[in-house]
């Protein structure tokens, strides 16, 4: 929790139970927290507050919206109902909560956003960077706690191909990732989608380039999402990168719950990441998504289930439109099983 928020006196929420808040304070007594059909708790929100970006990246799934959208969206949740949502979901046990896009920092109200929600263990954002570095400041002053920054080149022209961005916007990157650290937003977490020989070859030169960091900044090699049929050449073979990190790394770690291993290879922390035909991922996911336009998402690969909450009334509604969503969350991926567990429409194709 960002010791910035404002401090708030204790009070009885719809649950029932006694909120205890103030500077590292987050307290529960008694929460019921929202577990759906298959027993898994809801304990996070991931919420894209726009589909709006001003890059254009060649893997953008956009948090499994049906297409990327490049220009202004004809409906983004108001800042009100995002910290009404949020506010609700914590009482029911939500700790984390995630802000995404789009490019979340394309909204010019994201510090008012940031500054209503109420105590939680951990607030973060991913972003591009791009814009990071003259806002870094006020968005860990707002109640930001942490950045992901989306980072797949050190090579300007490659960098260029992966995203659509015009020359210089590399170094905007590396100015607003020198930004966060220096405003506290750590540890920056830096998500690198490899691409089969586009950029596979880059995992060394991005350790390097975060060492200097001293553990401020992490790198996430993140698999790419196999949802798109001309995306499939560019599939890397994750079991062989797996065992290269474990037999370069000094130690692996196994992170909590999605049994994901943390690699520490010359001082560096290095973390894979496979959310595809993972049991594991979806067995242990604790998640709630909202989209952009006010829809309460059960999986990020599923849109047949979503919940509109765009036009809630009162907090009473909210609480019901979560309850319902929650109700609808099933496992995408099941242990041992050789296909996907329903066909879905992905993101960017449509019948």
């Amino acid at each position: 929790m960002s010791e910035d928020r404002p401090e708030l006196n204790a009070q009885k929420t719809s649950s029932g139970a006694t909120k205890k808040t103030g500077a590292g304070k987050d307290t529960f007594e008694n929460v019921l927290p929202l577990a759906d059909p298959y027993g898994r708790k809801v304990t996070g929100l991931r919420i894209s507050i726009t589909e709006r970006c001003n890059l254009a990246c060649m893997y953008c799934h956009n948090e499994g919206s049906e297409g990327c959208t490049r220009g202004p969206s004809e409906k983004e949740m108001p800042a009100e109902l995002i910290c009404e949502i949020v506010r609700k979901a914590a009482e029911f046990g939500v700790r984390k909560v995630k802000f995404s896009g789009g490019e979340p920092l394309l909204r010019k109200d994201f510090e008012e956003i940031l500054s209503c929600l109420p105590p939680l263990k951990e607030v973060s954002a991913t972003t591009n960077g791009v814009l990071l570095s003259k806002r870094a400041k006020s968005l860990k002053a707002a109640g930001l706690d942490r950045v992901n920054v989306s980072l797949d080149s050190l090579i300007p022209e490659r960098y260029e191909v992966i995203t659509g961005a015009p020359p210089g916007t590399l170094e905007r990157v590396k100015e607003g990732i020198d930004s966060a650290v220096e405003a506290g937003l750590t540890p920056v977490k830096l998500n690198m989608v490899l691409l089969k020989g586009v950029n596979d070859d880059e995992i060394d030169a991005m350790m390097d380039f975060i060492r200097p960091y001293e553990g401020q900044v992490i790198l996430q090699l993140i698999e790419l999402m196999d949802i798109d049929p001309e995306l499939s050449p560019y599939m890397i073979d994750s079991e062989s990168l797996k065992k290269s990190l474990g037999e370069r790394a000094s130690e692996v770690r196994v992170r909590h719950l999605h049994h994901r291993k943390k690699y520490m290879i010359d001082g560096v922390e290095v973390e894979f990441v496979q959310p595809m035909d993972n049991s594991e991922f979806c067995a242990n996911c604790s998640r709630l998504r909202v989209t952009a336009d006010g829809k309460l998402k059960p999986c990020i690969l599923v849109n047949d289930n979503l919940v509109d909450a765009m036009d809630a009334k009162d907090p009473e509604e909210i609480e019901k439109l979560l309850r319902l969503a929650v109700s609808r969350r099933k496992p995408y991926y099941i242990a041992g099983a050789e296909k996907k567990r329903i066909e879905i429409k992905v993101a960017g194709k449509k019948d």
